[in-house]
């Protein structure tokens, strides 16, 4: 049994029909051994929703990956919008900031191939790493929208 948080081992079967037995969570490895001894059905799910479950980002991609993992095709990752990728790169290019990818890159610590490519909007979404360059370039993460300078 492993000592992953995120994962339940159940033993035996959902149907509640008569003889079958009925499934129950391992607490510990003595338990899951006396199963696999006596020959019951043994699963080991992912918990997708574990933790705090008012973190709506997590929830997010656990639907998302219950999508793939239900899926029989190839379910594409999600990329970065093409309208935030064209304000980085004009933003990037303003008088102001006059950075150059490898210089943002620097600033954001992260490759210049990470920015390149952020530009390009042929990148995977990395909210993170979007952050920190909105952060540097003072716009807006989610719309690109120049933000108004607080003092």
């Amino acid at each position: 049994m492993s000592d992953d948080w995120d994962t339940v081992t159940k033993i035996g079967s959902k149907s509640g029909g008569g003889a079958t037995q009925r499934e129950t969570i391992v607490r510990g490895k003595a338990a899951l051994n006396a199963a696999q001894r006596s020959g019951a059905i043994v699963a080991t799910e992912k918990k997708f929703t574990a933790g705090n479950a008012s973190n709506k980002s997590a929830s997010s991609e656990g639907q998302r990956l219950t999508k793939v993992d239900r899926s029989d095709d190839i379910v594409a990752p999600q990329k970065l919008d093409t309208k935030i990728a064209e304000a980085i790169k004009n933003r990037r290019a303003q008088e102001g900031f006059k950075l150059t990818q490898a210089q943002l890159a620097q600033k954001v610590n992260a490759q210049a191939n990470d920015i390149k490519l952020l530009e390009s909007g042929t990148a995977i979404k990395n909210q993170a790493l979007l952050n920190k360059v909105a952060r540097v370039l003072k716009i807006s993460p989610k719309t690109g929208e120049p933000l108004a300078d607080r003092h």
